[in-house]
């Protein structure tokens, strides 16, 4: 049996220390995609409801999404949540670590503007709000407005409102800011002014 010589060795162990070192890379650039997205409605009430007795709604900027991708798997096992759940809770969370777009835009920049084909502000509300906002409209978690308050949120300009859902919005004292659009990309401007519309009729002054 031939030996193998030092250089040799010095060789194979190069290899084998740049496939690990690539194969490590490979994996750490993968976990930034990992998992695939949940429903971000559904982690707003899951984290209220699984989260907040315990960590009060701490906000999402203390950790990076990277970071919270650990966090809520460590979670997972201590809080006894699924596999969906987790993905729901960490979309929410990441969704809302997102910093907020600067800039003022004007109507003519906001998406959409000449969408038709709104759906029932209802059932978007039902959809993409109630998690947060709650039945009533007073706020299902710390920090959300309590859009019944005469003198609060809704008392201000359409247009205003319709820039703030769209942009998203940091509210004073709480540490969880609305995303953009609430978290659903797919609403139309109509589909916002429809809320709006919702928002008024059913909590506003």
């Amino acid at each position: 049996m031939k030996r193998i010589n030092r250089k040799t060795i010095k060789m194979m162990v190069g290899v084998v220390a740049s496939l690990l070192v690539s194969g490590a890379l490979s994996s750490s650039v993968q976990a930034f995609d990992y998992p695939v997205p949940g429903d971000f409605a559904l982690g707003a009430q899951q984290w209220a409801d699984s989260c907040t007795r315990c960590h009060n709604l701490r906000g999402p900027a203390e950790l990076r999404d990277d970071q919270w991708i650990t966090t809520m798997f460590h979670m997972r096992l201590r809080a006894g949540l699924t596999g969906e759940e987790t993905r729901n809770i960490l979309t929410f969370i990441q969704a809302s670590n997102n910093s907020l777009p600067g800039g003022s835009p004007t109507k003519a920049s906001l998406i959409d503007a000449n969408g038709t084909n709104a759906q029932s502000g209802k059932a978007i509300y039902d959809q993409t709000c109630i998690a947060c906002h709650g039945a009533n409209g007073k706020g299902a978690i710390p920090g959300v407005p309590d859009l019944t308050d005469r003198n609060g949120r809704l008392s201000q300009p359409d247009d205003v409102l319709l820039i703030n859902v769209v942009r998203g919005l940091q509210s004073s004292g709480s540490p969880m800011a609305m995303p953009p659009k609430g978290g659903n990309p797919e609403l139309s401007e109509a589909d916002i002014r429809a809320v709006i519309e919702y928002l008024h009729s059913s909590f506003g002054p």
